[in-house]
């Protein structure tokens, strides 16, 4: 009876894999902060000539890069929440136009391709708030409260 060799991966090639699962790297947090601060100071200071992005504050919540730091996910929010699908759909008109402006302003061996996408998060904790305000969740509260009060 012979036996089969087993075949192990290399001490790296199982880190690979374990990273599968695991969330960013301290590296693509550090890129993606640097990111995030380039792109807010080229939309603050450059004037896009676009009329959908006129007059409009764009706040960048999080810019997340891929492992490989080719491209980045861009999550926006304009300032008020009004039409957002309008302005994301803008900015990612001129994501070359950002791509190359950022470019000048860190110091990275490539410039990630970007996309923009709607920060939703605004929304659901507003709607996480009304629910908590709604009368249904205040009269269960209160009833805690005075069960409580009992003991």
């Amino acid at each position: 009876m012979s036996r089969r060799p087993t075949h192990r991966p290399s001490s790296s090639a199982a880190r690979r894999g374990a990273r599968r699962d695991a969330g960013p790297t301290q590296r693509q947090l550090r890129v993606g902060e640097a990111l995030r601060h380039a792109l807010a100071d080229v939309l603050r200071e450059n004037d896009i000539r676009d009329p959908d992005l006129e007059g409009v504050s764009v706040t960048i919540t999080q810019v997340k890069p891929s492992p490989d730091m080719r491209h980045a996910t861009v999550f926006c929010e304009p300032l008020g929440g009004q039409n957002a699908k309008k302005i994301v759909a803008a900015l990612n008109r001129h994501k070359g136009f950002l791509r190359g402006e950022m470019g000048h302003r860190i110091t990275m061996k490539f410039t990630p391709e970007l996309r923009f996408i709607e920060d939703e998060s605004f929304a659901e904790a507003q709607k996480i708030e009304q629910i908590l305000k709604s009368p249904e969740v205040q009269r269960d509260l209160n009833i805690s409260e005075e069960e409580a009060d009992e003991e």
